[in-house]
């Protein structure tokens, strides 16, 4: 038993094992059952994961972009086809920007994710932030094209502002922004039927002001966002 063991934390396949050990396969699956180590995954376990929360309202703030759909109301015509389907509806972009520290999230709802229009969402970002008493003084991103181009490195020296990106294929450690879509998807752009995609997006302010203001956050002792502005206020 002990040396099917060690071959499997050697990372060698059942059937090698049994071929190497003399013992049935069937023996070999057992023994790696009762040891827990039949599973591939178990040879290799995910990381822990690492939560982490900076000190002040500002040290960090979470960028990320959603893809998301247009769409308008379909009908069934009497005769079996559909009225008022598109073929092509197109494509929109949620950018949501998230402060580590408060939680507290401004979003906009733009019609692509290029650099121009994501660097104009940072200015408004910056600016939504600072009406709340909050300076923003670095952003974490993935990366994406438009995070990577030259145009948004250039925004950010200019606005001073310190620009990390996540490693690849790591989304976790931007989970502020990761977990907020998710929110914001589950809460507001599915919670109901629309008529259309411009009645989903004329709706997205109201619950973000709704997230920021009154909904209880479990990582914030169930207060709103905003009782870690700098402000502390609803205004």
């Amino acid at each position: 038993m002990e040396r099917v063991v060690e071959l499997r934390r050697g990372h060698m396949p059942g059937y090698e094992i049994a071929r190497r050990t003399g013992a049935s396969p069937a023996s070999v699956s057992r023994i790696l059952r009762r040891a827990r180590l039949s599973r591939w995954r178990d040879l290799f376990p995910p990381p822990p994961v690492v939560r982490y929360e900076h000190p002040r309202p500002g040290d960090l703030l979470h960028l990320d972009i959603k893809g998301m759909t247009r769409f308008s109301e379909v009908s069934l015509r009497g005769d079996g086809r559909l009225r008022g389907k598109q073929k092509h509806p197109g494509f929109q972009a949620l950018h949501v920007a998230v402060d580590d520290h408060s939680r507290m999230a401004f979003t906009q709802m733009l019609p692509d994710q290029k650099a121009d229009t994501t660097i104009g969402f940072l200015h408004s970002a910056v600016d939504f932030f600072a009406s709340h008493g909050i300076a923003i003084r670095a952003l974490l991103t993935d990366n994406g094209s438009s995070y990577r181009s030259t145009l948004f490195r250039q925004a950010c020296l200019n606005g001073k502002l310190k620009h990390h990106r996540t490693r690849p294929y790591t989304p976790r450690t931007n989970g502020k922004a990761e977990r907020f879509i998710q929110t914001a998807l589950h809460e507001w752009a599915r919670a109901k039927h629309w008529a259309s995609s411009e009645e989903r997006d004329n709706s997205l302010k109201p619950w973000t002001d709704y997230y920021n203001l009154q909904r209880p956050h479990g990582s914030l002792n169930y207060k709103p966002p905003i009782s870690r502005s700098e402000k502390g206020t609803t205004s």
